[in-house]
């Protein structure tokens, strides 16, 4: 059994986002996301993924679709198969979001 401390999984990049990857199978993959202050991940499609977003740490600028939302520790969202989606961390402290892609598009 893998067992993660999520505290240690959680390593930032000066020069962009970082993805830090805890589980992948055939069926999935979990990352923590690292973001420094004005860090983003550029808006994008997974034709056949769906993702879920979950705050951890900060607050971040998400987009799903047409709709942009402030999400902060405690709160996620999920962006559908199809949908455009992306985060920005636009503030001055650090974003760390827990990712889930299923399926795995690898």
């Amino acid at each position: 059994m893998k067992v993660i401390t999520l505290a240690d999984c959680q390593q930032f990049a000066v020069d962009k986002m970082k993805k830090n990857n805890l589980f992948q199978t055939e069926r999935l993959f979990c990352d923590i996301y690292c973001f420094e202050p004005g860090q983003e991940q550029k808006g994008h499609v997974h034709g056949h993924q769906d993702k879920v977003y979950i705050v951890l740490e900060g607050q971040g600028t998400f987009q799903v679709g047409s709709e942009s939302r402030m999400l902060e520790t405690g709160q996620g969202t999920l962006a559908p198969a199809g949908e455009e989606h992306g985060v920005k961390n636009h503030t001055t402290q650090r974003l760390t979001v827990l990712v889930f892609v299923a399926p795995n598009p690898a």
